[in-house]
């Protein structure tokens, strides 16, 4: 086989209703470009049978190259263990469940081929979802583009093409909690975005419940930017400013009429004032601490059970 020239990156997890769709429609795409493809499936512990369809896809077409992780390690994880195998001069990232439609990856490759390194696709329509996803999934969008210390392009997923350049850039970037789209933002280079309508899910449920987005969230914010740390120095100072004001109107009250909040009381308002202040400072301090300490142990981002035949496992 030769070397391709693309190469599409889809994570795995339980979908085995997918799948047979998943396949004949990323190749029915890429058969168009007229240049050799792979399709790396990284199987992030499935256990719905996926990793047998996977594996079946794999002995059928050579273009299919299987990456199958001894457990679930998450989406961003199966995303860089594909970087991590992929061979391709461009390489593409995109979804399992159809929400991303293959066709537009003629519309990322039309850019690269026009020299941009980054093709991102911007969000122009999102089917299929709740007004309350919609509506957090903005809010968090425009709160990453204001408070990060790179431009994070808004209503944007992991569904891009990126140059080798580029992939090879992130390749060296190891962090434990990480955020794909923010990391393409952050390595630079010619960037540029393609708009397009979101579908609803082809089958199954979606596999990034609420609890998953506020922890991407977090690896976001905690991961571009300093805002929380600044943050808690903020509270500090308007709960000061509060406390000192609270007092003050107690004074005068005190003067005026003779009425006021008693010594005890007034000690108590300052203390929970400030004791709030000190509990959420150092909750945002122990989240970059519980960081720090992922990255100290420094073990290896995943493990993989079976990697495609013709390359051995790259450092993880």
């Amino acid at each position: 086989m030769r070397k391709p020239t693309f190469s599409i990156i889809a994570p795995i997890y339980n979908e085995l209703e997918n799948i047979p769709e998943l396949y004949p429609r990323v190749r029915d795409v890429m058969d168009q470009t007229g240049e050799p493809w792979e399709l790396i499936l990284v199987d992030d512990g499935s256990t719905d049978g996926s990793t047998e369809v996977i594996r079946n896809l794999a002995e059928n077409d050579e273009r299919v190259r299987p990456v199958i992780f001894a457990r679930n390690f998450g989406h961003q994880i199966a995303v860089t263990a594909g970087l991590d195998y992929s061979r391709g001069d461009a390489v593409v990232i995109i979804d399992a469940d159809l929400q991303d439609p293959p066709e537009v990856i003629l519309q990322l490759i039309e850019k690269w081929r026009e020299g941009y390194e980054v093709v991102y696709a911007v969000r122009a329509e999102r089917e299929g979802e709740t007004w309350f996803k919609k509506t957090t999934a903005s809010l968090f969008y425009r709160l990453i583009y204001r408070i990060t210390d790179v431009d994070i392009p808004m209503d944007t997923g992991d569904f891009r093409l990126m140059d080798r350049k580029v992939v090879n850039a992130m390749n060296q970037m190891r962090e434990k909690q990480r955020y794909l789209r923010g990391m393409s933002s952050w390595v630079g280079f010619k960037q540029i975005g393609v708009t397009y309508n979101r579908k609803a899910r082809f089958a199954g449920e979606t596999k990034y419940p609420l609890r998953k987005m506020v922890k991407l969230a977090l690896n976001a914010v905690t991961g571009f930017s300093y805002f929380p740390l600044q943050l808690a120095s903020y509270l500090g100072i308007f709960t000061v400013g509060f406390t000192l004001m609270a007092l003050l109107v107690s004074f005068i009250l005190f003067l005026a009429r003779g009425i006021g909040f008693g010594g005890q009381a007034n000690m108590w308002l300052a203390l929970l004032l400030l004791g709030g202040v000190q509990l959420v400072g150092l909750g945002i301090i122990g989240e970059y601490i519980g960081r720090i300490y992922d990255e100290a142990k420094n073990r290896p981002l995943y493990i993989v059970a079976q990697a495609p035949d013709d390359r051995e496992n790259p450092e993880v």
